[in-house]
């Protein structure tokens, strides 16, 4: 008898890890730093600034109103392990973005049904880019690799003529 698991380990293993590092990054920030406080780790490039952000991925829609997002990712993280769980067999490309984005949709999720806001700390001064977290990071790097999936997965493609 074949467990669940093993249909996809990659997927289960990336998402875990992917949760494991988002709360624990965080934890550090909440232990260690003051709101706002920042420090610079290379001077006008990158800091960590631990900010609190009740909006989307990257301070998206932070200006309120945004009660759903917390049912989103909910929607979304459910939706991913029931389609692991009980779906096809994904290549390894797709179990790794999967992952990644069931990682950092719950990373997030849980920071806003349990505190209603995420910890952001990740700042690059550089370009004013929006303070951000390992969830978002996650999310991001899994759409690339679902993109690696879609363009270079091997299959031939089939014509229609």
């Amino acid at each position: 008898m074949k467990l669940r698991f093993q249909t996809n380990p990659l997927f289960w293993i990336t998402a875990i890890i992917s949760i494991v590092l988002d709360h624990l990054t965080k934890f550090l920030i909440v232990q260690n730093f003051q709101l706002e406080e920042t420090l610079a780790l290379w001077p006008g490039v990158f800091h960590f600034t631990y900010v609190t952000n009740t909006g989307a991925a990257f301070s998206l829609f932070s200006n309120g109103g945004v009660y759903w997002l917390r049912w989103l990712s909910l929607i979304v993280s459910l939706s991913l392990m029931g389609w692991a769980w009980f779906g096809a067999k994904f290549n390894q490309w797709e179990q790794l973005g999967y992952g990644l984005i069931l990682g950092g949709a719950l990373g997030n999720g849980i920071d806003r049904f349990v505190s209603g806001y995420v910890v952001d700390f990740l700042h690059f001064r550089l370009i004013d880019f929006p303070v951000f977290n390992v969830a978002d990071v996650s999310i991001n790097i899994g759409i690339v690799c679902l993109l690696i999936a879609t363009f270079f997965s091997g299959k031939p493609k089939s014509r229609s003529y």
